[in-house]
């Protein structure tokens, strides 16, 4: 279902911006903009793999959406000097759909699987083995033809990504070596991803204009290059091609992406757990059918960076707006104790 969420969520792109955006991607870790934790730690694994000739141990990279979890496993291919299969949960809809991408690898390989956690639990079950022993059994024939016949694969990494670690199986989670949790980037690491990818898209940008973007791009690099395609657009218009803080500030304006980075759909969340539920307390469904929203896109899309900037609370009766969120809001009058 489209939601109204494309400005500044995960959307399809024509086969152009497709293109575009694998340019602005990092290759290397040296490259990599933030999560400097996970680059520190992922250094050494690295090191330490290629040092005894060994497949890196399979990593799990979680967190919301648009932090660079694609492009970390793009990253670490490269630094292992290894080809790498990429595919997602939901195209994986039988035991023999796996079987095949894993029997594509060579020796060292890396598998990347986007939203692991939507992987069916049949084709789960079978990564245990292939993860922890790298073997899977499978069954040929049917009826009383049917076989077992033992599958061994070569050492390869399985890289997963997902936005919902908590989904992921138990015995599946324990089979990561390295947990990766993505974090919102630092506004001054988003003004070095925006004037990194004006370079890329040959857009002149001032600072002031970079760091107008990256105070609106929700933390998330993704957001980040997204808007700047489209003040640069504005500004190809409006202003010679050249982006400034004004510029930026009134192409951001246009698209309904106020200064906290809150789109319109963030903002009608907020409006409408204020206005009508007083604030709520209010169960995440009633909000979901009242803005018109999925419930799986206001929990990865809108609730993430709502929470992580203090506007809502989650509460055993429901989701609450904060002080906060009065206040960003120009609501104060209504705010209650």
């Amino acid at each position: 279902m489209e939601n109204n969420h494309n400005l500044t969520s995960d959307h399809v792109l024509n086969d152009q911006e497709q293109s575009l955006e694998f340019t602005l991607r990092p290759k290397y870790l040296a490259h990599y903009l933030g999560q400097e934790k996970i680059k520190t730690e992922l250094t050494i694994y690295i090191e330490a793999a290629k040092k005894r000739e060994e497949a890196l141990d399979h990593v799990l990279l979680y967190g919301p959406p648009g932090l660079g979890k694609t492009t970390m496993a793009m990253v670490i291919a490269n630094e292992m000097n290894a080809d790498i299969r990429t595919t997602s949960g939901p195209a994986i809809e039988k035991p023999g759909d796996l079987v095949a991408l894993l029997n594509d690898l060579e020796p060292g390989g890396i598998l990347f699987i986007d939203e692991i956690h939507r992987m069916p639990r049949i084709a789960e079950e079978m990564l245990y083995s292939a993860m922890e022993d790298y073997y899977v059994d499978i069954i040929i024939g049917q009826g009383e033809t049917a076989h077992p016949v033992h599958f061994p694969l070569p050492p390869f990494t399985l890289i997963g990504a997902t936005t919902r670690a908590g989904s992921l199986s138990a015995p599946l989670r324990d089979r990561f070596g390295i947990l990766a949790h993505m974090e919102y980037y630092k506004q001054e690491e988003l003004e070095a991803i925006v004037l990194r990818s004006s370079q890329v898209l040959n857009t002149a940008i001032k600072a002031d204009g970079a760091k107008e973007i990256a105070k609106r791009s929700r933390g998330t690099p993704r957001i980040a290059n997204r808007l700047l395609k489209r003040v640069r657009d504005y500004a190809d218009v409006k202003n010679d091609g050249v982006v400034t803080q004004e510029t930026a500030s009134l192409a951001l304006d246009l698209l309904r992406v106020d200064s906290h980075g809150l789109d319109s759909v963030d903002q009608k969340f907020l409006h409408t757990l204020i206005h009508l539920y007083g604030g709520g307390p209010v169960g995440l469904n009633t909000l979901a059918a009242n803005i018109g929203e999925e419930v799986d896109t206001i929990e990865d899309m809108v609730e993430p960076y709502l929470l992580q900037e203090g506007f809502i609370q989650r509460t055993a009766r429901g989701r609450m707006a904060s002080e906060k969120a009065y206040e960003h809001l120009q609501l104060m009058h209504l705010w209650r104790e």
